[in-house]
């Protein structure tokens, strides 16, 4: 007969296993989503650069059109970066690490991963590496 912390134990690492996939299927969801978008932005007819093509030298100012690359650039740059932090994660996951935190060990609150799945520490961590590195380590 199993005693109650066994069938508590068990039920526990039921209930983590099922958290784990279905943050492993949001984070698939998310990387296909990334894809798509850096997809269209960079190729798809609607891209910022052919809107901006289209338009006749006299609509448009030089400054404007430095502006409009250099807000691209930026979001394209941060599409790269998330990208890389879910495929990261997706990567934790297949090596069983992911939920647990860089910095500290622990393990990272299921709210934290489900409002930010590709987290790689606690908040408590996190902040500290922000403090420290500015708002750049917000992705990582």
């Amino acid at each position: 007969m199993l005693s109650n912390r066994t069938i508590r134990t068990r039920r526990q690492s039921m209930k983590n296993e099922l958290q784990k996939e279905s943050l492993k299927q949001l984070l698939l969801a998310q990387k296909v989503q990334l894809l798509d978008k850096m997809a269209q932005e960079r190729g798809g007819k609607n891209s910022r650069a052919e809107a901006a093509a289209e338009l006749a030298p006299a609509e448009q100012s030089h400054a404007q059109n430095i502006t409009e690359r250099d807000t691209a650039f930026a979001l394209q740059e941060h599409d790269i970066e998330e990208l890389e932090a879910t495929e990261l994660a997706l990567m934790r996951i297949t090596q069983g690490t992911y939920g647990h935190c860089l910095g500290c060990e622990t393990e990272i609150p299921i709210t934290r991963l489900l409002a930010f799945p590709s987290a790689r520490r606690c908040i408590e961590c996190q902040t500290v590496v922000e403090k420290a590195a500015g708002p750049n380590a917000a992705l990582h």
